[in-house]
């Protein structure tokens, strides 16, 4: 497993200063990104393709349960960091216990925060942190039809189903 992208705060915090200092775009994006699919790789693709280098804030397990129920992640955080370490978008994974990545984006500051076609500019968490040091805000549009919860359903109907025939 990659596992050498994954650092914690205090690390990714001097990555970021050393990056800033040789004049790099910083961007940031965030999520759970529970069961990789192709729609998390496309918006990932493109957040990267905003700047120079990708730094994804993960939701620790205990923040996606917070968030999702306690049913979810379905895929552990050490897992799921580990598979968007090896995404050639991904520079730099770290992961937050909170609801929110507030207080990660204060630490790290980037230039550029992107978010999901879900959200709108005025609805992202840490716009007005980015926007204050100079940055901005971008959305990407979603991939129409691919999302996690789209998948669950279909592993759902498809085992459920196929149980119902034995």
């Amino acid at each position: 497993m990659n596992k050498s992208c994954i650092l914690d705060w205090e690390a990714a915090k001097k990555w970021r200063e050393d990056a800033g200092q040789h004049g790099k775009r910083i961007v940031f994006t965030n999520g759970v990104f529970d069961i990789l699919h192709a729609g998390h790789l496309d918006t990932l693709e493109k957040a990267r393709a905003l700047g120079d280098a990708l730094i994804l804030g993960l939701n620790s397990d205990k923040s996606v349960q917070n968030i999702k129920g306690p049913l979810r992640p379905i895929v552990d955080e050490q897992n799921r960091a580990a598979l968007l370490c090896g995404l050639d978008a991904v520079d730099l994974v770290v992961l937050f216990d909170e609801d929110t990545p507030l207080r990660l984006l204060e630490n790290l500051k980037p230039d550029i925060l992107v978010k999901g076609g879900d959200y709108t500019p005025d609805s992202v968490v840490g716009k007005e942190i980015v926007e204050a040091g100079g940055g901005r805000v971008e959305i990407i549009p979603l991939v129409e039809g691919l999302s996690t919860t789209n998948v669950v359903e279909t592993v759902l109907e498809r085992y459920c189903e196929k149980r119902k025939s034995f």
